[in-house]
């Protein structure tokens, strides 16, 4: 039975600069709906004070629904989203990525479309077009021709740090996925397609956070995420 309607994983790695900031719009966000819901910090081995801050707003918040996941040793995103999921007691189970550069107010919409009967609700970003933005937009649009090519995709976005899914639906997946970093998502979201989840996707804004220190490097991040698509698409499409 589910404890909650909704599960918020929140993967933590390095995230000093924002996190206060960004705990106190999510909790707010949260507090206006009529759901019951929980929020689970899962902390990868940050090198900043990123666990302090954890601990304290856990201390601040006896109240809430607040709990962590510390991992001993840096696992990668998608590990801290899989161990977030597999701890979770919502009906309803997502991650957001905690520097909101996609808005905590969409927050109520994913969820409404899980609600309507979607098995999954990802969003699709919209970038803020800015000169800084170019080499991303123009990987990210090389990603997505490649994606569909070697895999079959349907969807526009399969990166999006925002994706919440029905807890019963995703759990079995869970245990198929192979990728522990930031190849995850394009996994998950090419197992929903195996599987015939119901998927949504959400057109979301995108809007770099200025005060955010991205971990994200772009020339051998690019490199890394093609040589796993390369090796996924052939196991996927031979299975």
């Amino acid at each position: 039975m589910d404890k909650y309607d909704v599960s918020l994983v929140l993967p933590c790695y390095n995230e000093s600069e924002i996190f206060n900031a960004s705990v106190k719009r999510i909790i707010k966000t949260l507090s206006q709906t009529d759901y019951t819901w929980e929020i689970i910090f899962v902390e990868d081995k940050s090198r900043d004070n990123t666990v302090a801050l954890i601990a304290k707003v856990l201390g601040k918040n006896p109240r809430l629904n607040l709990s962590a996941v510390y991992h001993q040793r840096n696992l990668g995103r998608g590990k801290t989203v899989v161990d977030g999921f597999k701890k979770a007691q919502g009906k309803y189970v997502g991650f957001i990525d905690i520097d909101l550069e996609t808005g905590e107010w969409y927050l109520p919409k994913f969820i409404s479309e899980l609600e309507a009967g979607a098995d999954a609700a990802v969003a699709w970003r919209i970038y803020d077009f800015a000169f800084w933005s170019l080499p991303r937009w123009l990987a990210t649009k090389g990603y997505v021709w490649l994606r569909k090519k070697l895999l079959g995709l349907p969807y526009q976005d399969t990166e999006g740090g925002y994706k919440f899914f029905k807890r019963k639906k995703i759990l079995p997946l869970l245990k198929k996925v192979k990728n522990k970093g930031w190849f995850f998502d394009t996994e998950i979201m090419a197992l929903c397609f195996k599987h015939k989840l119901r998927v949504k996707e959400i057109p979301v804004a995108f809007v770099r956070n200025p005060q955010k220190t991205s971990t994200v490097r772009l020339v051998p991040d690019t490199i890394n995420y093609l040589w796993n698509l390369i090796k996924f698409s052939w196991k996927f499409n031979h299975e």
